[in-house]
């Protein structure tokens, strides 16, 4: 590979994946350098955890794969290569400042433990190149909230009320088309989901999400839900649906790595109140907007609190880790039928409804009353749209030492019958000798 010698700009590419509204590709591009990207496959993400689950199974890395492979072909347009190692971050970034003379390195502001000690090495390793770092995975920008993040309120309602009518949202970031000179010569090549240790597989017909990654893929969805079909139209009365494409947004996993910012979905939203209608259904969706923040800032202001068993409370419970009731949740053998459901949708395709995933924690933790970090560790193996900090500050909130003022139980039997009255989504999912 041909040293360059004019000095460059990397933009080190974690979970922000996409070339629309990512400031931290944004500032890269205004640098006046040559630009860069780096995304690495790093090899600990797909090692078993200390559960035994691991870290990330196949589903979230075949969509991940779609989403690097997008993300290549989003970037030329730009006349930006991407380069792609399968290693870790530490043990590469060194040879790339070297090679390509890097200057600069442009990045998301990531504050959760892991990210923070790869960084933490990066940085020793290459002690003289600058680090510019980007809060690039929120709605509402830091500089701009109206308190400090150690006075975050400890209830999500109170928190919302004071964003929401008070702190503006910023407009997307926009990219400079570099000169075709930009171009280098790139040949890493994109591993296969074999090389991450994985045989390929077909998705499940009856998937509630059959789609693949990227961002072109995020952006199709968005123009389908929003403005094809108006589904956004309907989203509050159809969103603890159960079955089907339509009941959510589904946007979710394109959220969780990157591929789409909350900011182009703001803003498309409020495109769609201008056109269409602005309704509860499109309050609703912005709402839940605020609540995938709220997590972003309780992981901001805890730091590794909220891995902790006794959570951001503090509190004390009679946890168990009895390897015969994990095994039978996992497996959907639990005594009930509608988290036996969820649990198999969620084993065989790697996505589970919201309204699944609050009955099916709330079972772990209140009912079996089993470590609630093991639960949060199997969700985050398997789950498409896994996100730290909604995972664990979801699981902390259902398991009573997180942000729930009224440590509530779901009562699975009710909810099932208020949300698959009709028995369709067990059906779907349990055998049908079960009805």
């Amino acid at each position: 590979m041909q040293k360059t010698e004019n000095n460059s700009s990397l933009v080190w590419f974690r979970n922000d994946l996409r070339t629309i509204d990512n400031i931290v590709l944004s500032e890269a591009t205004k640098s006046k350098k040559r630009v860069v990207g780096l995304y690495c496959f790093d090899p600990k993400y797909f090692k078993d955890n200390k559960y035994g689950f691991k870290t990330t199974e196949k589903f979230r890395a075949k969509f991940l794969l779609e989403t690097i492979i997008d993300l290549k072909v989003q970037l030329k347009k730009l006349n930006i290569d991407l380069l792609v190692y399968q290693s870790a971050p530490e043990d590469t970034i060194s040879e790339i400042v070297s090679t390509y003379n890097v200057s600069d390195i442009y990045l998301q502001n990531d504050w959760t433990k892991d990210e923070m000690a790869s960084e933490t090495t990066v940085q020793s390793l290459i002690p003289d190149v600058k680090f510019h770092k980007y809060y690039n995975q929120l709605l509402y920008h830091p500089d701009n909230i109206n308190f400090e993040i150690n006075n975050l309120p400890q209830v999500f309602t109170v928190f919302r009320k004071k964003l929401e009518k008070y702190v503006g949202i910023r407009e997307e970031a926009i990219n400079e088309i570099l000169p075709l000179s930009n171009r280098i010569e790139n040949n890493t090549k994109i591993p296969t989901l074999q090389d991450l240790g994985f045989d390929d597989f077909e998705t499940h017909p009856n998937s509630a999400f059959p789609f693949k990654g990227g961002e072109s893929e995020a952006l199709i969805r968005l123009e389908d839900y929003f403005f094809n079909t108006k589904r956004l139209g309907f989203y509050k009365k159809a969103r603890n649906g159960l079955v089907g494409l339509d009941y959510s947004s589904k946007f979710s996993p394109w959220l969780a790595n990157g591929s789409i910012s909350a900011r182009t979905i703001y803003w498309q939203v409020k495109k769609f109140e201008k056109e269409h209608v602005k309704n509860q259904s499109t309050y609703w969706l912005i709402f839940e907007l605020i609540w995938r923040d709220y997590f972003k800032y309780v992981s901001l202001k805890h730091g590794s609190q909220i891995f902790k068993l006794e959570g951001i409370l503090k509190k004390e419970y009679n946890w168990s880790t009895n390897k015969n009731l994990i095994e039978k949740w996992i497996n959907g053998e639990t005594q009930s039928d509608f988290v036996n459901a969820n649990m198999i949708e969620l084993k065989e395709t790697g996505w589970m409804s919201n309204r699944g995933r609050q009955n099916v924690a709330s079972y772990f933790a209140k009912e079996l009353k089993l470590d609630w970090r093991i639960g949060a560790a199997y969700f985050e193996s398997l789950l498409l749209d896994y996100d730290v900090h909604s995972n664990f500050g979801n699981w902390m909130y259902v398991a009573g030492v997180g942000n729930d003022p009224r440590d509530r139980k779901f009562n699975v039997n009710l909810q099932a019958e208020r949300y698959d009255a009709n028995g369709n989504f067990r059906r779907l999912w349990l055998q049908a000798s079960l009805f």
